[in-house]
């Protein structure tokens, strides 16, 4: 079994102070229209590579980021640092197994970690050509902007 140690960090710079909008407010009718929805992977057409788990996860850095949005609206003051996290990809691509590992984390936030560990577990890989499972270690690095 191969362990892939994905050497690239997704850093995430919110702006502090920076809230998401509430569901229930209309939208200005002045405000810019809502970016179009990004197009889907196209995972049959893509080798499992470490390339191709970087370009996954940062397809999925969104979700990576509203956990640290949570994490911050909830702080009085921002905070920042890495989650190092380890997970399976099997041989369908999904993701089994995800969690924080404490060597190399830094932000230690329980509710943080649970909603990556939630996050993760729905990110969907290409399917390694040898169908075997593939363990991943994948830090990231959050910081807030000021």
């Amino acid at each position: 079994m191969t362990r892939f140690l994905v050497a690239a960090a997704v850093l995430l710079s919110i702006p502090t102070g920076a809230q998401a909008p509430d569901a229930g407010v209309a939208p200005d009718a002045g405000a810019a229209p809502a970016p179009p929805e990004k197009p889907p992977l196209n995972l049959e057409l893509m080798p499992f590579t470490t390339d191709t788990v970087k370009k996954v996860v940062a397809y999925n850095s969104e979700k990576v980021q509203t956990c640290y949005e949570e994490t911050l609206a909830s702080k009085t003051k921002p905070v920042e640092g890495r989650v190092m996290t380890s997970f399976v990809v099997t041989p369908g691509g999904l993701v089994k197994n995800a969690r924080v590992l404490s060597k190399g984390t830094t932000l230690k936030d329980p509710k943080l970690h649970a909603c990556l560990i939630e996050a993760l577990s729905t990110f969907t890989f290409p399917k390694p050509s040898d169908r075997r499972e593939h363990p991943i270690e994948y830090p990231f690095n959050l910081k807030a902007v000021r």
